[in-house]
């Protein structure tokens, strides 16, 4: 086996009293011989290929810090200077002057010799001596046809350099085009980064191809491998006698799923009944993915790549084929399915006292929608509880049921920050016609209560099992984010209860509930909500902080979720007894990939979520240039501030555009102040505002005070 010489190398280039050697002084320094002397010699040079060590003007091997160079990742902006982003995590970012670019492109990674601080904010300056390494491959971005020849401009704003296509490489390609242009050439003096159209994403105009775009940027696929598609097929439609078999049936219960009315992928359906002793029996029944998603299939593979459904208002790009998505996973109304159950024995003070799990067949008895169970419950509509009067005492039960649970998570302190979202209607050409704040009524409240309490329930009984699990993993906030929140609340005489270090989520709540209904509502649960951690999947229980609890996982969406997926495969091993030492060997590796790529998988499905969003909302109010709206500021920078109209839309009021003074930036107070007037812009003030222009590429809006 071949020696590794890396850590060696490193280990000599980093003493205190290391004089700068030639690669035969270090040769000669390591006594090597014969073979030894190729192997070391490569692994040298791939040292210096990745940037970790490098060459005086003698061709002396140096580590770079000692001559002042930083390797690290290069973030361009659109206004063409860069920041790069330090390999060494501890270290600050380093701007990058647009003439000190050098030809790297956004991605790169690069070496930068540092030249200076700037002035203001003391951040290092630096210039691109080497290019170490070109990330970027290809480019996702709208053909611009110029005679016999063309350029694709990026849709990614932070990367600037137009790439040259000549007359043979357009392939086919038409004036403003979504393509992918795959580079041959990369920038270098006096010439453009050339390359060859390799992919006609959407032609111009045509409907969705703005979000097809975004989706090809974030390289994900809306079809699925020949081998995935044809096990999907080969799927059986109906729950044959057999599936049946060794299954508790529940097909005579009244059951019922509650979803969006859009819905098409139901995971779970749900049944209360109240016990002769005065206690509810909840059940939460699941589709039961793992029947037909067996380990290790195209189909599970695939799933494992995914890791999730992403959700683009009127496009979705499912975990699974839509034969499972849409077809025998999901829990359709009047059909048999396979489903995972927990049923909870729950007191008058939200206890669960007794609780089961098993394998189980249902069959719905209704699809319901949320805005239909709302209005039967909050409105007391007559015309729907006559049309559902067999699920109407049902309902009230689930009513009376999630309202103790709601309370009991308000006492133990589980954050419910109540922020409006946005429901973006798109007409039949993909343009959007309405953004609305979306509804948050008793029956999304219901079923968010009732799903809460399974997962729970679920994460506990199988950590006390101590087998291999996913867990999902909020952990509390960090030590100086909660100093900053207890100094940016005293500002509005808010007291922080209890420790920073070791802040209790009830002391959230209690702030939370103290602003519910006032003006600065918004913004103190905005500056709260940033000060959080985000959750993540693992496989050690670490608890959840915002909700409070010390055991949880998701169990309730296997259809859309792998984590929920893998765990349905561990509880009905567990319920099978199959669980023996190896496989509990195989399982620990499983779980950790599943945990690894799920958490990265969702950052980039959220990502993507909220690109697609913005897109559209650029794309909305750039058919209101020149109307007013009442909103709320809801961030402040240096170069100005954000405010958010009522349908959640965001825009900027840009510095440079407040005539009316001088504003100085005051970030610790989260606000402007006028230096004459000592007028102040600050978060969660209310203004008014006039669109002023839309830049939809960007998804920038601009707005101005009124």
């Amino acid at each position: 086996m071949e020696r590794d010489y890396k850590s060696e190398i490193l280990d000599k280039l980093a003493e205190k009293n290391y004089e700068p050697m030639l690669d035969k002084e270090l040769v000669a320094y390591f006594e090597l011989k014969g073979k030894e002397i190729g192997s070391f010699i490569s692994q040298l040079d791939q040292l210096f290929e990745e940037g970790r060590v490098f060459k005086t003007k003698k061709n002396k091997f140096i580590l770079p810090k000692n001559l002042d160079i930083v390797v690290g990742t290069l973030t361009k902006h659109r206004k063409g200077f860069g920041f790069v982003i330090p390999i060494e995590e501890t270290e600050d970012d380093i701007f990058i002057s647009p003439k000190d670019l050098n030809y790297a492109m956004h991605g790169d990674l690069v070496a930068v010799k540092l030249t200076g601080q700037r002035e203001k904010d003391a951040k290092r300056e630096g210039v691109v001596s080497r290019i170490l390494k070109r990330n970027t491959i290809e480019i996702i971005g709208t053909f611009q046809l110029q005679k016999k020849y063309g350029f694709v401009v990026s849709d990614d704003p932070k990367e600037t350099d137009d790439i040259f296509v000549a007359e043979r490489n357009i392939n086919g390609a038409k004036n403003g085009d979504k393509v992918v242009v795959q580079i041959t050439q990369w920038p270098e003096k006096n010439l453009n980064a050339e390359g060859i159209i390799t992919e006609l994403i959407s032609r111009q105009g045509e409907q969705g191809g703005d979000i097809k775009a975004l989706i090809r940027q974030h390289r994900l696929k809306t079809e699925f491998p020949y081998a995935v598609q044809k096990e999907a097929q080969n799927m059986e439609n109906y729950v044959s006698e057999q599936m049946r078999q060794g299954r508790i049936d529940l097909r005579d219960k009244k059951i019922i799923t509650i979803d969006g009315s859009d819905s098409k992928d139901f995971d779970d359906a749900v049944s209360v009944e109240q016990l002769e002793n005065g206690n509810y029996l909840l059940g939460v029944h699941i589709a039961d993915v793992s029947h037909y998603v067996k380990e290790g299939s195209a189909l599970d593979l695939e799933a494992l790549k995914r890791g999730n459904s992403v959700y683009l208002l009127d496009q979705v790009i499912p975990m699974l084929p839509t034969e499972l998505s849409n077809g025998i996973c999901s829990l359709n109304p009047r059909v048999d399915r396979l489903t995972l159950s927990i049923d909870m024995e729950i007191n008058s003070a939200g206890e669960v006292v007794n609780h089961e799990v098993y394998e189980s067949i249902i069959c719905s008895k209704e699809r319901m929608v949320y805005t239909d169970v709302s209005d039967m419950l909050e409105k007391d509509d007559q015309k729907l509880i006559s049309q559902y009067q067999t699920i109407y005492q049902d309902l009230l039960l689930m009513q009376e049921l999630a309202a103790i649970l709601r309370s009991v998570r308000d006492k133990r302190g589980s954050l419910d920050f109540d922020f409006d979202e946005a429901y973006i209607k798109l007409n039949e050409k993909g343009i959007p016609v309405s953004v609305e704040t979306a509804e948050r009524r008793v029956g999304n409240r219901i079923i968010e209560e009732f799903m809460l309490l399974a997962n729970e329930t679920i994460a506990e009984h199988f950590y006390w099992m101590e087998v291999p699990f996913v867990y999902r993993i909020h952990e509390k906030p960090a030590l100086e984010k909660m100093e900053a929140l207890k100094q940016f609340l005293m500002s509005f005489g808010i007291l922080l209860k209890g420790n920073p270090e070791n802040i209790h989520p009830r002391s959230l709540n209690e702030v939370i509930k103290s602003v519910e209904g006032k003006a600065e509502e918004h913004v103190v649960n905005t500056v709260m909500l940033r000060s959080m951690k985000k959750a993540f999947y693992g496989i050690d229980c670490e608890g959840h902080f915002g909700l409070g609890v010390k055991f949880y996982c998701h169990f309730t969406s296997p259809i859309r979720r792998y984590p929920d997926l893998i765990i349905h495969r561990i509880i009905k091993e567990t319920l099978s007894g199959k669980l023996n030492e190896k496989r509990i060997g195989a399982l620990k590796k499983k779980t950790i990939e599943a945990a690894d790529i799920s958490s990265k998988t969702e950052r980039d499905a959220q990502e993507l979520e909220r690109e697609v969003e913005k897109l559209k909302m650029a794309e909305y109010m750039s058919y209101h240039i020149g109307e007013e709206y009442e909103g709320i500021i809801s961030g402040v920078a240096q170069f100005g501030f954000f405010v958010e109209i009522e349908n959640t839309i965001e825009g900027m009021v840009r510095a440079s555009e407040m005539n009316d003074d001088y504003y100085d930036y005051e970030p610790e107070k989260y606000r402007m102040i006028g230096r004459r007037t000592h007028k102040i812009y600050g978060l969660g003030d209310r203004v008014r505002i006039r669109v002023d222009s839309v830049n939809i590429e960007n998804r920038e809006i601009n707005f101005v005070l009124c």
